[in-house]
C-alpha cells in the first residue's frame, strides 16, 4: 500500500498530466501559463511562436512577464491574456499577485536569477531551456566550436516537448498596434511605398554597431532610397550620416517609436541590421534581411527566423577570424582596439546579398 502522501503525490502528477493534456476551453479550469522573458527586444519577439502554440495547441491562457520598458511588445499580442510589467521596486507586489493567479505551468525563457525568483515563489511545474552557456563559453574564451547547428527558438520547442507543444513553423509574430501612425505620415514625401530601404543603426553594444565609415562605404552602393532607424543613443550616428551629404539616405532616427520603426520596415523592399533586436521584427514581418555580423557570430543560434521554406536572409560576417567571438552577446569596444570584424566586412558583399534577396 502507499502512504497517503506517496497517493497523493501520485494524483496531483495524474491532474498535471491530464490538464496539458486535454485542455480546451470547454474545461472548467482554464490551463493557464506563465512566460518569463524580461528583455530585450529581439529576445522577446523570439519567444511569440512559443506563446503562440500556447495559446493555439494548448487554449492556455498566456500570462507574459517583462521589464517594464518592453511591456509594449507583448501588449498588442492577440496570444497573451495579460503582460506582467517587472521593476526591481515592486518585485514584491508582483511577486505576490503572480501567485494569487494560481498558475499551472512557468515556461521560463530567462533562466536567470529574477526568473528563478519568481519560480521559487510560485513553486508550480517549470520548464526551462539549454541556454548552452558551456558552449558559449568554450567558443569565446578557447575557440572550441560545440555549439549545436539549432536556432534558439528550437531549443525552446525541444524544452516544450514534454508537454506536447509543437513548432508550428510559422516563424515569430510582431503584432503593431492600430493606433501606431500610418506609413503615408512616416515616409518622406518623396518616397514610394515598397521603393525604399530600412538600415537599422543602432544596437545594444558597440561591438555589434556597424561603425560610420563601414556605413559610408555601404550607402555609396545603393542608389534606392534609405531611411536610417535607431534610437535616440544613435542620434550622434545619424547626424554623421547626415553630415555625409547622401541625396538617397533619408534620416529617421529618434523620430519614430519602435512600433513606427516596424511599420516603416514591414512597408520596406529590405532591411539592413547588424544583429539587433530590429533583425528579429524584420524578420517577423518577413522583410528579407541582409544581416550583419561583429562580433557575436549566428551559430549562437539567434539569426533571422522565418516560417519553413520562406527563408529570405543572408548573414555577411568575417569568417577565419580568430579574435571572434569575442563576447556571447557584445562589448563597448574591441578588446583587441581594430574591430575587424566589422571593419573587413564587404560593402560589396551587402549590395550582392540585396540583390539577390530582391530578385527572389
Amino acid at each position: 500500500m502507499y502512504s497517503q502522501l506517496h497517493q497523493r503525490s501520485i494524483l496531483i502528477t495524474l491532474r498535471f498530466k491530464a490538464e496539458i493534456s486535454n485542455c480546451d476551453s470547454s474545461n472548467l479550469h482554464m490551463f493557464k501559463v506563465l512566460v518569463i522573458r524580461f528583455s530585450s527586444i529581439g529576445d522577446i519577439v523570439l519567444t511569440s511562436p512559443v506563446v503562440r502554440a500556447l495559446k493555439q495547441q494548448k487554449a492556455a491562457k498566456v500570462h507574459f512577464v517583462c521589464k517594464a520598458g518592453f511591456s509594449k511588445l507583448m501588449s498588442s499580442n492577440p496570444n497573451v491574456d495579460k503582460v506582467w510589467p517587472w521593476q526591481d521596486g515592486n518585485k514584491k507586489t508582483l511577486l505576490d499577485e503572480l501567485k494569487a493567479e494560481k498558475f499551472d505551468l512557468i515556461v521560463d525563457l530567462h533562466k536567470n536569477i529574477r526568473s528563478l525568483i519568481i519560480r521559487n515563489r510560485l513553486r508550480v511545474k517549470a520548464i526551462t531551456f539549454n541556454k548552452l552557456n558551456l558552449e558559449k563559453w568554450l567558443i569565446v574564451n578557447l575557440k572550441w566550436d560545440k555549439l549545436p547547428q539549432i536556432h534558439l527558438v528550437d531549443r525552446y520547442f525541444n524544452a516544450l516537448s514534454e508537454i506536447g507543444i509543437e513548432n508550428d513553423d510559422q516563424g515569430l509574430d510582431y503584432f503593431i498596434p492600430g493606433e501606431t501612425s500610418s506609413i503615408d505620415q512616416l515616409l518622406p514625401e518623396t518616397i514610394q511605398t515598397q521603393q525604399y530601404i530600412c538600415l537599422a543603426i543602432g544596437a545594444a553594444h558597440r561591438t555589434k554597431q556597424i561603425p560610420i565609415e563601414k556605413l559610408s562605404e555601404i550607402l555609396e552602393q545603393f542608389q534606392t532610397s534609405i531611411l536610417l532607424l535607431g534610437g535616440k543613443s544613435e542620434l550622434e550616428l545619424a547626424q554623421n550620416i547626415e553630415n555625409l551629404k547622401f541625396k538617397h539616405v533619408h534620416n529617421l532616427v529618434g523620430k519614430t517609436s519602435l512600433h513606427e520603426s516596424a511599420r516603416l520596415i514591414q512597408f520596406s523592399k529590405l532591411l539592413i541590421t547588424p544583429d539587433t533586436g530590429m533583425m528579429h521584427i524584420g524578420a517577423a514581418l518577413k522583410i528579407p534581411i541582409v544581416s550583419i555580423w561583429g562580433n557575436t557570430i549566428p551559430s549562437f543560434g539567434m539569426y533571422p527566423y522565418y516560417p519553413i521554406g520562406a527563408t529570405k536572409f543572408k548573414n555577411i560576417e568575417v569568417n577565419n577570424l580568430n579574435c571572434r567571438p569575442c563576447s556571447k552577446i557584445g562589448k563597448n569596444q574591441c578588446p583587441k582596439g581594430h574591430f575587424d570584424c566589422m571593419k573587413k566586412i564587404s560593402s560589396l558583399a551587402i549590395k550582392s546579398a540585396a540583390d539577390q534577396l530582391n530578385k527572389n
